[in-house]
């Protein structure tokens, strides 16, 4: 796969996405947009990927936003049409069918940050800073910010956030659960890696149902929540993989998955 501006690197299980415009700081324009749904599409069928990192090129930023001269001159209609692009393709991100872990380097501003909120785990660098500024533009989160921080953080730490368009630091991230760990900077990529590979080596099966267990029951009434995990469950006792698990520990092996 080759792209104009992202890059792609798979290794060992695990693919790595990287938002290839450090000059504006990854600004997430259209064209940006279409690569990474493209790469998406082609991981989610590619089987011997197990686990995908996202993260920004240079050492600035993730992704400081949209691209502000794209914004600029857009109508009602077709802002709301860019909102509905972005959200697609940021909703395909968070359904991949495997965890997508957002390595965040720097700034993850706006649009970068409601990138980094579809991601299954986030993990900042100590320098990274994260805010929702849309408001300071006359605008609101287009790509599904003001639904997904809420159900992160809380409404009253989103509206904080998307009220005052402040950053926030890593820790403060952290302390109100918008990433999951602070490393340090220069740690970020191998923390990631050690992370993925880790996931990576996990029942592919196995890993795609504890996903859609917690998206597609989360919102849903914990009695009906439960009859979907229960479901789920017994797909997985259906499956070669879960007959090698337990065998494989019965026996003091490793397991060898056939993602069947």
């Amino acid at each position: 796969m080759h792209y104009e501006h992202i890059l792609i690197d798979v290794s060992d299980g695990v693919a790595v996405i990287t938002l290839n415009r450090p000059k504006v700081l990854n600004a997430l324009n259209t064209a940006l947009l279409g690569e990474l749904d493209s790469a998406l599409d082609a991981l989610a069928v590619e089987d011997s990927v197990r686990a995908v990192i996202i993260t920004g090129a240079g050492e600035k930023a993730f992704a400081a936003g949209a691209d502000i001269q794209e914004l600029a001159g857009l109508s009602g209609l077709e802002g709301q049409a860019l909102a509905l692009r972005g959200q697609k393709i940021f909703s395909k991100l968070e359904a991949l069918g495997k965890p997508v872990i957002a390595a965040i380097n720097g700034f993850a501003l706006g649009g970068g940050c409601e990138l980094a909120l579809a991601a299954s785990i986030r993990i900042a660098g100590e320098t990274a800073k994260l805010g929702q500024p849309e408001v300071k533009l006359g605008l609101i989160p287009g790509y599904g910010g003001s639904q997904r921080l809420p159900r992160l953080v809380g409404k009253g730490a989103a509206l904080k956030m998307m009220l005052t368009g402040e950053m926030v630091s890593a820790a403060e991230a952290l302390r109100i659960g918008l990433v999951d760990e602070v490393v340090p900077a220069v740690e970020l990529m191998t923390r990631a890696r050690e992370l993925a590979s880790t996931i990576a080596s996990m029942a592919p099966i196995a890993v795609r149902q504890c996903l859609a267990a917690v998206r597609e029951g989360y919102d849903l009434p914990l009695n009906e929540a439960l009859a979907h995990e229960a479901a789920l469950f017994g797909i997985c006792c259906d499956t070669a993989d879960k007959a090698e698990g337990t065998r494989a520990f019965l026996e003091k092996r490793k397991p060898v998955w056939s993602n069947k």
